[in-house]
């Protein structure tokens, strides 16, 4: 526990920022399921979701919060299996 004034709003800061970032990801990892699954049903609205979904991980490699290279093979992972549907 700090002790310093600053430190302790530090504290708060990076606990709000880091409850924020855990939001965010684990909104895309729902995003993903729901999209993997999607595919699996073969539904007809899969591409309009991965559209979604990619915005959102794009969204995260803005932020910091996934590197670029993660983000990219996560994107190319899905859009390998829309592909395979055709």
């Amino acid at each position: 526990m700090p002790n310093i004034k600053s430190a302790k709003k530090e504290l708060r800061k990076s606990v709000k920022r880091q409850k924020a970032n855990n939001n965010v990801k684990a909104n895309v990892r729902k995003l993903v399921k729901k999209n993997l699954k999607a595919i699996t049903a073969k539904e007809a609205k899969v591409k309009e979701e991965i559209r979604k979904t990619i915005q959102a991980i794009d969204k995260m490699v803005k932020k910091g919060l996934v590197k670029k290279n993660t983000a990219s093979r996560q994107k190319s992972k899905l859009q390998k299996k829309v592909n395979a549907l055709k």
